[in-house]
């Protein structure tokens, strides 16, 4: 538990011992054990659904990824008994080499939206969506090889859960969540799309500055031959498999951000040889740090903004500077740093910290027809 808690300029930063780092340098994991929260006396058993959601946006991919995915949708115990009653909707983005199921797992649903409604917070339905692509993830962006996962989530996941669920169809009653990837996720999709969104909950962003200039998850070090020849000599998914980590992640990152319908058999751009700068250039195109400033006007739309961050994730640097930006604009934000590491309190944080935001922001009213 904290033992100081300070304010300043909208930064809550919380000081107490933590755990030891988990996962890669650049604070980044895969699915990972999670500190959970007790369970609530007396919480009452959401209902789950595990549904498939078509992807029109994602038709075509030359990956060959999936367009028919799997959800999981987390409905209040009410929702079977209030026949008329509709719920604000949370749409909640799992993080890289991970997919929906996994998610559940890491956030521990649906024990800790059962938890959060019995402390307090308003019932809404929650909806974990899956980008899990060949390489281990989409980055929620809009390519010709993975398909378009920006507006999978922003267009095709949203009707569709507006389609078969009682939902409040308006913007001021969705919000969007997402942790590492997915904080990306939510970042881009969130500043894309504020027509859609009213409100939004970023996680452990990774990926908000250009790569190649600082290290971390996205370009391969300079003159690092032996990365270079491992990332040339993968021609097919097994051979992606095999591949550590960072590089797969990589191979993810020009599957999104540099892609090719003229280089099979992956139809991407690698950020090696003479293409290095140019492919780079692209990613930097990519980055919301680097896009920002353009959607200030978007951002301006949300009816509330929140960043969290671990005290030893090496992701910290970037999320305060995403913070800074917002800041900078005078756009109402909320910035916390909290004891952990990228992933040790991710489900402690959505319990007590994600489901919270969404009863305070998002709207419980029906749309007027």
């Amino acid at each position: 538990m904290a033992d100081l808690s300070i304010l300043k300029r909208g930064v809550v930063i919380l000081a107490a011992s933590t755990t030891a780092t988990v996962g890669s340098p650049a604070g980044v994991a895969g699915q990972v054990k999670t500190n959970v929260p007790d369970v609530v006396a007396g919480a009452r058993p959401a209902i789950v659904e595990r549904v498939t959601i078509h992807g029109k946006a994602l038709e075509g991919n030359l990956e060959g990824d999936a367009v028919d995915r799997d959800a999981f949708v987390f409905l209040p115990a009410s929702y079977q008994q209030s026949r008329t009653r509709r719920y604000p909707v949370v749409y909640a983005l799992h993080g890289y080499s991970i997919g929906a199921e996994q998610w559940t797992h890491e956030i521990h649903v649906p024990q800790t939206i059962e938890g959060a409604f019995a402390k307090g917070a308003h019932e809404m339905i929650v909806v974990l969506p899956d980008s899990k692509t060949v390489h281990n993830g989409s980055m929620y962006s809009s390519s010709v090889t993975t398909g378009d996962f920006e507006s999978y989530v922003a267009r095709d996941v949203v009707s569709y859960v507006d389609a078969h669920y009682r939902t409040i169809p308006s913007r001021e009653s969705r919000g969007l969540v997402g942790h590492s990837m997915g904080g990306y996720g939510a970042t881009r999709i969130g500043m894309k799309h504020a027509d859609v969104f009213g409100s939004l909950y970023i996680m452990s962003p990774c990926c908000l500055s250009p790569r190649g200039s600082g290290g971390g998850r996205g370009a391969p070090g300079a003159n690092n031959t032996a990365n270079e020849e491992a990332l040339a000599a993968v021609k097919t998914a097994a051979d992606s498999a095999k591949l550590p980590f960072g590089l797969r992640a990589q191979l993810a990152s020009a599957a999104a951000w540099s892609p090719n319908p003229k280089n099979p058999p992956l139809y991407v751009d690698l950020p090696i040889g003479d293409r290095q700068q140019a492919v780079l250039a692209k990613w930097t195109a990519n980055a919301p740090l680097a896009f920002i400033d353009q959607y200030i006007g978007d951002l301006r739309r949300y009816r509330a903004i929140a960043i969290d961050v671990g005290d030893q994730d090496g992701l910290r640097a970037d999320a305060g500077r995403l913070h800074d930006v917002l800041d900078q604009y005078g756009i109402a934000n909320t910035f916390e740093v909290y004891p952990g590491t990228h992933t040790s309190d991710v489900a402690v944080r959505f319990q007590e910290h994600v489901m919270p935001f969404f009863s305070r922001t998002l709207s419980f009213e029906p749309v007027k027809r």
